[in-house]
C-alpha cells in the first residue's frame, strides 16, 4: 500500500482558475461537467478538492506533475453513491501498473477554506505471497 496527502487553501487556484488552460491542462472533461453545474463558490470548492486528490494520488503513485504525467490524468469522478473514484489514464495509469498498482481510493474532506485529500494505492499481490 502506497499512501499520499495534500492540503491547500481553497483561495490558492483563484488565479488559476480563471484561466481555460489550467482548467484543460488539470481536470478531466467530466470533472469540469459537474464544476459547471455547480454555483461559483461550491465550483470553486469542488476544483480545489478535486485538485488535492489529484495531488495526493500523484504521491501515492510515486509521481509527480512531469515525464508525461499531467493531472488531467487523474479523473477524480463519483460513485451514484457521491463517493469520490480515481481513472487514471496515460502516462498516469502507466506509471501505477509499472508500480503494481490495482487501485486507487481517494477521501476529500473540506473545513471553512481548507481542502485535504489523502490517496491510498492498492497493490497487486502474487498468488501465495500471504498478503491480503
Amino acid at each position: 500500500m502506497l499512501i499520499g496527502v495534500d492540503v491547500l487553501r481553497t483561495g490558492e487556484l483563484d488565479r488559476l482558475l480563471t484561466r481555460a488552460w489550467f482548467r484543460r491542462y488539470t481536470y478531466a472533461a467530466e470533472e469540469l461537467a459537474v464544476a459547471d453545474r455547480y454555483g461559483a463558490g461550491r465550483a470553486r470548492e469542488f476544483l480545489a478538492g478535486r485538485f488535492a486528490g489529484k495531488e495526493a494520488a500523484l504521491k501515492a503513485i510515486r509521481s509527480g506533475v512531469g515525464a508525461g504525467v499531467t493531472p488531467r490524468q487523474v479523473a477524480i469522478l463519483r460513485e451514484e453513491s457521491g463517493a469520490p473514484v480515481v481513472r487514471l489514464s496515460g502516462a498516469a495509469a502507466h506509471r501505477a501498473a509499472d508500480l503494481g498498482i490495482a487501485a486507487v481510493q481517494v477521501s476529500i474532506a473540506h473545513k471553512e477554506d481548507l481542502v485535504i485529500a489523502v490517496a491510498i494505492a492498492e497493490q497487486r499481490h502474487e498468488k501465495g505471497d500471504g498478503n491480503v
